[in-house]
């Protein structure tokens, strides 16, 4: 396998500024709301700590992948939700406060969970842990919390003191997540050579698959603990749609390897599949009427109306 600069170099920085992006979503006032009805953001943090990694390993064993692209299905079924779900949420009609909040949540707490996850997949294969780099759970915490808890706080900041331009920067670091997940999975395709097809095969599966029961369990558990059904929509979309840019840098850039990061590449590009079924469950039992009176509703709070403007009334 060659080795490609450009993920190596591109990764860290560009994840950084896509965790500022999220920040620049997010208001304290987000927080206190969700507080006090904190059912949902508990059931959904939960189910990703605990819940997916262990149906990864589920569909790890069941389709018998080969070790490295076992254990990089268990570190993106590890991985929490990105700022893709928080417009799949909109799009859907969905709690966008709510799946703002469980993005942030659940990003602080992968800082604590997703090393730990990753070493016990490793422990678990050890063939694939003697062909990479040594993971210190400690440092990849301090990498971690670099890349993902210092850009939040930095966005959130940016969004208390300048409210007006905090919107135009989340438009661009929105488009910026897209260009730079497309680029990622080109640069890894190329450098897996003769075997990127194969690898994109096998693990194209097991993807497709993590991300529909993500959602179906999301759904699932969001109705057992009687969720409003916007709650309920963006509890799904947070366990169906995973950070892919977070799984490939635990991959390439923490653990040295490009194979590791082939489940995380496939399922950026297959997850929007789940995302398409939701949003059209949303919009079918949400009318398009009810929706803008919610979001009037909401207005008091503050959100609503800036994730209006800048996504556009679906």
């Amino acid at each position: 396998m060659d080795q490609n600069p450009l993920v190596d170099i591109v990764l860290p920085p560009a994840l950084f500024i896509i965790m500022v992006g999220i920040g620049l979503t997010l208001t304290a006032r987000d927080f206190s709301r969700e507080f006090k009805g904190p059912r949902g953001m508990i059931l959904a943090t939960l189910a990703q700590v605990l819940v997916m990694p262990l149906i990864g390993l589920g569909l790890a064993v069941a389709l018998s992948l080969p070790p490295v692209l076992a254990v990089g299905l268990m570190i993106i079924a590890a991985c929490p939700g990105g700022t893709t779900s928080n417009l799949i949420t909109y799009l859907a009609r969905g709690n966008v406060a709510l799946s703002i909040v469980l993005t942030v949540i659940a990003s602080l707490v992968a800082v604590i969970t997703l090393p730990i996850a990753t070493n016990l997949a490793l422990q678990w294969q050890p063939s694939v842990a003697d062909g990479v780099a040594e993971l210190s759970v400690l440092s990849t915490i301090a990498t971690l919390v670099a890349v993902v808890l210092l850009p939040v706080s930095i966005g959130m900041f940016i969004r208390h003191r300048w409210p007006r331009q905090a919107l135009k920067a989340e438009r661009a670091v929105s488009v910026l997540g897209t260009v730079v997940l497309a680029i990622l999975i080109i640069g890894i395709i190329v450098s897996l050579g003769d075997e990127a097809w194969t690898m994109l095969a096998q693990a194209g599966v097991a993807a497709v698959l993590l991300s529909l029961v993500g959602t179906l369990l999301g759904v699932g558990l969001a109705r057992l603990a009687r969720l409003p059904f916007r709650s309920l929509l963006a509890v799904g979309v947070e366990l169906g749609q995973k950070k892919s840019t977070l799984g490939i840098l635990i991959g390439v850039t923490i653990l040295g390897s490009h194979e590791l990061a082939v489940p995380s590449a496939v399922y950026g590009l297959v997850s929007f599949a789940s995302a398409l079924l939701i949003i059209a469950y949303g919009r079918k039992r949400i009318s398009k009427a009810e929706h803008l009176r919610t979001l009037a509703a909401e207005t008091v709070g503050g959100h609503a109306p800036e994730t209006t403007e800048a996504a556009g009334t679906p």
